[in-house]
């Protein structure tokens, strides 16, 4: 009798040693998740746009997570609002353009710029290919859309018709919104749109066949930055490393293997699935057009910040120059 009841109790010995090991790892891996630290992130529209690549796959690969942090992406009103915010200490962190700090510190907003996601611009000119526009100039008297016209799309087209002899009155442009700049591209009602990778790819998928002329050629304008406080950068320098580290190696993994990435990227974005040619198209774009280049990734700089802080006071986006120290930090980049 005592025999046959053996295998049952070690049975249920088994079961019980089996428990009490899941047991120990779900609580350790929930003491683990406890132990990470919130950080609010901000950026400038929802985080599902691939714009926003660099940063999904910093979470997908538990980046953040290594760095001891649990970070939730929240969508601010653009880049200025983003600045806003961070300025009054509501984010420690922020998602923006490398020329918002301009901007902001114009309105009293401390903040810097802390690392930029490339050497190039986000902004490029986009035009139908039969048009044939080898140049801004080719551009008067046609109709060019951008986002809005507080947008940094419409400021560096400013940008680029003044290096041609050209003002805003010499060509018709329109703010279209987010998917209004594309589509009213597409349909054929602009010559052409200033306009970033993801813009670009969904107007060549609806059956647009475009040229496209980087920015850079003509006007300087900047990629993607991660922006902070002057606060935090002074009392909290350890956090801000961590944040910028991470995000940095997101987008060294787009450069890196865009194919690659844009599976992982799926996997964290999942309204993508079955979309993962268009993803990689402009991950691909990116690398051509905005991150490539940079010798140190993430570094600002200055020659180009100062240059394009002048255009913004000659145009009177701002009011007058504050010192270049004051919009931006290097300290963060090259670790």
């Amino acid at each position: 009798m005592m025999n046959r009841c053996l295998p049952s109790m070690r049975s249920g010995r088994v079961v019980l040693a089996c428990a009490l090991v899941l047991s120990f790892f779900c609580g350790a891996q929930a003491q683990s998740q406890s132990n990470l630290k919130d950080i609010t992130y901000l950026l400038p529209a929802p985080a599902n746009l691939p714009a926003f690549g660099p940063w999904m796959i910093a979470q997908a690969k538990g980046y953040y997570e290594k760095e001891g942090l649990k970070v939730n992406f929240v969508a601010g009103r653009g880049g200025v609002d983003v600045a806003k915010q961070v300025g009054a200490g509501n984010a420690v962190i922020g998602g923006a353009i490398g020329d918002t700090p301009i901007i902001a510190r114009a309105q009293g907003i401390p903040v810097k710029a802390v690392a930029v996601l490339g050497s190039g611009s986000l902004t490029q000119l986009v035009s139908h290919k039969d048009e044939k526009i080898e140049s801004p100039r080719e551009l008067k008297g046609k109709t060019v859309t951008v986002l809005a016209y507080t947008d940094t799309t419409y400021y560096a087209l400013l940008g680029m018709l003044s290096k041609v002899g050209l003002t805003k009155n010499d060509v018709n442009i329109q703010a279209a919104g987010p998917t209004g700049v594309w589509q009213q591209f597409t349909d054929k009602k602009a010559t052409a749109m200033a306009g970033v990778p993801d813009w670009t790819v969904s107007a060549m998928e609806a059956g647009a066949q475009v040229d496209i002329l980087p920015s850079d050629v003509y006007f300087k304008s900047m990629a993607q930055a991660i922006l902070a406080s002057d606060e935090t950068i002074e009392k909290n320098p350890q956090l801000i490393q961590k944040l910028v580290s991470a995000t940095l190696k997101g987008m060294k993994d787009i450069m890196l293997d865009p194919k690659a990435a844009t599976a992982i990227y799926v996997t964290q974005v999942p309204s993508y699935k079955g979309r993962e040619a268009q993803i990689q198209k402009t991950f691909e774009l990116y690398n051509k057009y905005v991150y490539a280049a940079q010798k140190v990734p993430g570094m600002m700089d200055e020659a180009r910040l100062s240059d394009l802080q002048k255009f913004y006071v000659t145009n009177a986006i701002v009011q007058k120059e504050v010192p270049l120290k004051d919009l931006y930090t290097n300290q963060f980049v090259g670790k």
